[in-house]
């Protein structure tokens, strides 16, 4: 069993860098590589916990490591689910200009989600007990039964999928002229996606220019506007080949300069269509 360890741990830890090296960005930071590597590593563990723990079975060796090794797993992989992971997501897409700021934006997104996934809940548990008068079970083993029906259900639909498309796939890109026309279908629906991103990114410049234009060296929200200066210096910078082209503003386009909110909307804004338009040009 010592073998089977030495091996299997370099080898998910070697693919879990190795799958962060392929997909991670340049301008991702470390914490966020680090959140998502150990989110990797907790899922991929059940290559390693499997086999250790169905060993342990077959020998009749009770093992506390091995039970310690599940429940942490289990819970790495519960608290990363919903409660860092989503909390560092809504972080890294908040617009704010400040460490407090972008928390407190997270941290209330994340909340109005679980209060309405909480208030579906509540509302079929009330269906339930209201449909069955003679309740007998209990809460906690009726969402054991949901999270158990939720996996099941989630895996038999993923490898039905696999099962599924994954031939299927391979028997049309058998047929090279199948392929071919498959091939310019998608380029010229990816072509049309840049187009847009590209107009969108130009528009979201335009706006950025033209509120920072308009607003005084005086004005209280002045430092909000230099970040985002800053920010579009950068993006010409790192890109001098992007031109602006068909930048229009809107009839709304020139009210962001009320609140650090709308600032903090207006670079979010242009931070998403960027992504966007690198995303389809890569």
């Amino acid at each position: 069993m010592q073998v089977f360890y030495l091996i299997s741990l370099p080898l998910t830890l070697g693919m879990v860098v190795l799958t962060l090296r392929y997909f991670a960005g340049p301008e991702v930071p470390r914490y966020v590589l680090f959140t998502v590597g150990y989110t990797w590593f907790c899922s991929l563990s059940i290559i390693i916990l499997v086999p250790a723990d169905i060993w342990t079975t077959i020998i009749h060796h009770g093992s506390g490591g091995i039970s310690f090794m599940w429940i942490w797993s289990y819970w790495s992989t519960f608290l990363l689910t919903w409660a860092v992971a989503p909390l560092i997501q809504g972080f890294e897409d908040a617009g704010d200009f400040t460490f407090k700021e972008r928390l407190k934006t997270s941290i209330h997104v994340n909340l109005v989600f679980y209060l309405i996934v909480g208030s579906i809940g509540l509302f079929g548990l009330i269906l339930l007990i209201m449909m069955h008068k003679n309740w007998g079970g209990s809460v906690l083993g009726f969402a054991m039964a949901c999270s158990n029906t939720f996996g099941l259900v989630t895996g038999a639909f993923l490898l039905g999928f696999g099962l599924s498309e994954i031939p299927k796939s391979i028997w049309r890109n058998s047929d090279w002229t199948t392929r071919q026309k498959v091939l310019s279908h998608k380029i010229a629906k990816m072509a049309v996606k840049l187009d847009d991103a590209h107009q969108e990114l130009s528009n979201a410049i335009v706006v950025a220019q033209a509120t920072s234009n308009q607003m005084s060296k005086r004005d209280p929200l002045r430092p909000y506007m230099d970040v985002i200066d800053n920010m579009l210096s950068q993006m010409f910078r790192d890109d001098p080949s992007f031109k602006p082209q068909g930048g229009r503003l809107g009839e709304n386009d020139m009210d962001y300069d009320t609140d650090e909110k709308s600032m903090a909307t207006l670079r979010r804004h242009l931070r998403e269509a960027r992504e966007e338009y690198y995303r389809y040009k890569r």
